[in-house]
């Protein structure tokens, strides 16, 4: 420890603050009584995890002089002294230490065992049913959440003296337990996995300071790995030999003579998988390469199996028509393709009558006595699918079920190979944000005899996972597929669609008049593109429009900037949702969360409980939008509302959600809004894509608004060029 710092000893009253992401609190503390016998209170700052009030404390640090707070203590090292006195167990139990325990059982068991409380709690539990009040199952969640704690606190003491961020913390803890010690002591790099989310820089660092070789198989193995995750996290499905290896080369600062050898270890020990695919020399994470295999595999056994139908379809075309329906020829050529195939794909963009395809579709499946399930990415997606068909639609990772398979320690999917899926016609919307992972899983759902339709916009952008497969399998050509082209009159009324097929086939978009419903308003900088943003959500809709703020989505290809979608969240939740004494919140990381914001969920969690009234189920995915509608500082916890269903986190989960008043483009497909607004303003070149701007402008249903500079709008709508990504499922699909 450092000599040169003050110590000072102290009891905790109140945590006054605390982030949950990187420990730093702000505390009320008790000093010991001076000469006079008076006791003098202060506050003390710093990285300060698990400290609670009760607890006595030893800081060492420096007296510091806030312009705004005055005197403080700014405390670099916290020793915490479990409570000792009845006085100071009750102000621990009653700071809330305890989830479920609230302050009438704290006195009451306070009051019973004195000094012994915390004892009997931790060693003892069962004792604490001498309390009416107190139920076995009870006292021993209380024993668990209060063993937690201890642990959770040795972990933190553990991440912060050794610099690591305290985000991953309660991660590893859910994983390994009392073991956690073990498995990051003998693994540091396993923080780089997707599930804890750490950079490789950091785990490196901590793996240094352990001691590992720096040109040991352990360090370079990993390095590649995380290569790998990296790429995949982007889109890539493998990657060519010799870009991993300049790629980990780099990220090492050296040691390229080395990573072929250790390349050759990671393929030898199947953890990575090299093939000759598509022209490249390629390396694969195993799950990816197995995943692509399946794909393909099975999408060519589907396509191949021809499907005999006795049903007269020339009858299907004369009742919808009955019904005011129009078909076009491509329409009933789409009907017809998918009774006939095992694997059909209906592609189009807006206007062209998917929907109306797709119903006569589901018809078709009724009459011929298939039963169909009908599933979307994501919740939104779904909900959207179910609207538009008036059928029920589900996610595809609820139509499969999550489970915990107990052979793997890993999360899986009820529905796979041996339990197949009931449905005899899978129809599968927004297939362009599916990854390879996913559709892998989907058609190892399938039953022998089942159908499988993909539907979607093939202009849209590709999957945020690894994988192009939307494309991929419409370029092989072999699932059979229609593509609608005509524009229906209806439809060809909206600017909206019109502009929508303006940019696709290269065309800057019209400018929309007063009864239009697609408008361009240029601001010369980004300050003035926020300020506008802004009005337009607080007021301008709401009043002049009649558009409730909570019916527009404002969406930007980028986060960064002051009109990306980090800074217009923080500027549109204090005008939307504004802080108020009735409305409670929390901070974690640089994030405030309040009562009545709209939030999204940014990574799947198979294991976050859900409740629908009185059923209970687990998943709550990536991309799934929802409100905040509770926040228990008691308990630590948030509530979001998933529109059907709610979920729960505890404060240190938070960063796994992240505000949704703006959101990226990427984040908003399988979406439909009535309003959408569009922030282009200092846009980062590679985000300067046809794609993106098609993708953000069908996202709207009545009202688009385009604000920012019309020459970045331009590039885009110039800028045709996909980003690469590498992707072998088509060669595959091809025989190559």
């Amino acid at each position: 420890m450092d000599t040169s710092l003050l110590v000072i000893t102290g009891l905790v009253k109140r945590v006054v603050y605390r982030n949950e992401e990187n420990g730093y609190a702000v505390l009320t503390v008790d000093l010991p009584a001076n000469e006079k016998g008076k006791t003098e209170r202060t506050s003390v700052v710093g990285t300060i995890p698990f400290a609670m009030a009760g607890e006595r404390c030893n800081f060492s640090g420096k007296w510091i002089m806030h312009p705004t707070y005055g005197s403080q203590f700014e405390a670099a090292v916290c020793e915490i002294i479990p409570p000792e006195t009845e006085d100071e167990i009750l102000d621990y139990l009653t700071s809330g230490a305890i989830p479920g325990l609230g302050p009438a059982s704290a006195v009451t068991l306070v009051g019973l065992y004195g000094a012994e409380t915390l004892a009997i709690l931790a060693e003892d539990p069962q004792r604490l049913t001498e309390v009416k009040s107190v139920t076995l199952s009870k006292a021993m969640e209380w024993n668990a959440q209060y063993l937690a704690k201890k642990a959770m606190r040795r972990l933190t003491e553990f991440f912060t003296a050794n610099g690591l961020s305290l985000k991953y913390a309660l991660r590893l803890y859910r994983s390994f337990g009392e073991d956690w010690h073990a498995a990051i002591t003998d693994n540091p790099y396993l923080l780089t996995a997707d599930d804890f989310g750490a950079s490789f820089r950091e785990a490196d660092g901590f793996a240094l300071s352990l001691g590992f070789d720096p040109a040991g198989s352990e360090r370079l193995c990993a390095a590649i790995l995380f290569e790998l995750s990296y790429n995949a996290n982007s889109g890539h499905s493998f990657v060519p030999a010799d870009k991993l290896l300049q790629a980990t080369a780099g990220l090492l600062s050296g040691f390229g003579e080395l990573l072929g050898d250790a390349l050759e270890a990671l393929a030898d020990s199947g953890d990575v998988a090299i093939c000759d695919i598509a022209g490249e020399h390629a390396c694969y994470l195993k799950n990816l390469r197995d995943a692509e295999v399946t794909v393909a595999e099975r999408l060519r056994i589907l396509s191949e199996k021809s499907v005999i139908s006795s049903y007269d379809t020339e009858k299907l075309w004369g009742e919808f028509e009955s019904e005011e329906f129009t078909l076009a020829p491509e329409q009933k050529n789409a009907v017809r393709e998918a009774a006939a195939h095992g694997a059909f794909a209906l592609t189009g963009g807006p206007g062209t009558g998917k929907t109306t395809t797709l119903k006569v579709m589901l018809t078709l499946f009724d009459r011929m006595g298939l039963k169909t399930a009908l599933a979307a990415p994501t919740g939104r997606a779904a909900k959207r699918m179910s609207e538009l068909t008036d059928r029920a639609a589900t996610t595809i990772h609820r139509l499969l079920e999550v489970e915990y398979d107990k052979t793997t320690g890993q999360m899986g999917f009820k529905h796979n190979e041996q339990t197949p899926l009931a449905a005899d016609v899978v129809i599968l919307d927004e297939t362009s944000m599916v990854d390879v992972e996913l559709m892998s899983a989907l058609l190892k759902s399938l039953k022998d005899k089942a159908r499988l339709i993909l539907v979607g916009d093939a202009d849209q952008l590709p999957s945020v996972g690894p994988g192009n497969v939307l494309s991929d399998i419409l370029r092989s050509g072999i699932v059979p597929s229609v593509r609608l082209e005509t524009v229906f009159r209806q439809a060809n009324a909206s600017l909206i669609i019109r502009n929508a097929h303006s940019i696709n086939h290269g065309n800057m978009p019209e400018q929309g008049q007063k009864s239009d419903d697609f408008f361009v308003m240029p601001r010369p900088n980004s300050v003035s593109a926020a300020e506008l943003i802004t009005s337009l959500c607080k007021e301008r809709l709401p009043d002049k429009m009649g558009i409730a703020a909570n019916q527009i989505q404002v969406l930007s290809p980028t986060r960064k900037g002051i009109a990306g979608t980090r800074d217009l969240n923080i500027k549109l939740q204090s005008v939307l949702n504004p802080a108020a004494r009735d409305k409670n919140e929390t901070t974690f990381g640089t994030t405030t969360f309040r009562e009545g914001d709209r939030v999204m969920q940014i990574r799947n969690n198979y294991e976050l409980l859900w409740s629908k009234g009185d059923e209970v189920g687990q998943g709550v995915f990536n991309g799934d939008v929802g409100t905040v509608i509770e926040i228990n500082p008691k308990l630590q916890n948030l509530t979001v509302d998933y529109e059907d269903r709610s979920a729960t986190y505890s404060f240190d989960m938070l960063g796994e959600l992240e505000p949704a008043f703006a959101m990226t483009v990427h984040k908003s497909q399988g979406s439909e809004y009535r309003a959408v607004i569009l922030s282009l303003m200092d846009v980062p070149k590679p985000l300067l894509t046809k794609s993106i701007l098609y993708t953000a402008v069908t996202r709207a249903r009545e009202l688009l608004i385009i604000v920012g500079n019309p020459n970045e709008m331009a590039a885009m709508v110039a800028n045709d060029k996909p980003r690469k990504r590498y992707s072998g499922l088509r060669a595959r699909l091809a025989g190559e």
